[in-house]
């Protein structure tokens, strides 16, 4: 019985730490892919390297093509997307 009692502050202390450290950082995590699944072409967009630009293609599941001004356009990896600033609405087709 004395030893449970040992355990007890190191139990304690590791469900502190999940619900102050752990649980957040999964939720942003989640909202983080989100966010990067729902891109589309004419998002306006920022990347983890701070340039902005809007989106132009979707490449792939890992890739898309940003053009940062009229006529240069490049490449990104979706994870490297950082904030969204405008959204598109989707078009009828």
């Amino acid at each position: 019985m004395d030893s449970i009692g040992q355990f007890i502050p190191l139990i304690l202390i590791f469900a502190i730490m999940y619900f102050l450290l752990i649980r957040p950082q999964q939720k942003k995590l989640k909202l983080h892919q989100s966010m990067v699944a729902s891109l589309r072409r004419g998002d306006q967009v920022v990347t983890a390297g701070g340039l902005m630009g809007k989106v132009s293609k979707i490449k792939d599941e890992t890739e898309v093509e940003v053009e940062l001004t009229e006529g240069v356009k490049v490449r990104v990896v979706r994870s490297t997307i950082t904030q969204v600033l405008n959204k598109t609405e989707p078009t009828e087709k």
